[in-house]
């Protein structure tokens, strides 16, 4: 997940750019050759620009396991029972 320093809505296209490619380079560390996506939608938090990296499988494996803590790149996912 990245999110905008000046907690704000409407970043720079510049600044977007520089969070996508950050945030992008990160998954790529974290899933590997693993299909992603980029979700840019803010639905809970909609006072801040953010976006997030999500894994193919997201949204099923959401109700399928335990939540994880993810604890830096280059981790292990770590399940919360």
């Amino acid at each position: 997940m990245v999110v905008w320093k000046r907690h704000g809505t409407d970043p720079s296209p510049g600044d977007i750019d520089h969070m996508i490619a950050a945030l992008t380079a990160a998954a790529q560390t974290r899933f590997g050759i693993e299909p992603f996506s980029v979700d840019r939608d803010m639905r809970t938090i909609p006072d801040h620009w953010h976006a997030h990296a999500r894994d193919e499988q997201w949204w099923p494996l959401r109700f399928e396991r335990y939540m994880s803590r993810y604890t830096g790149i280059g981790t292990e996912r770590v399940e919360r029972t």
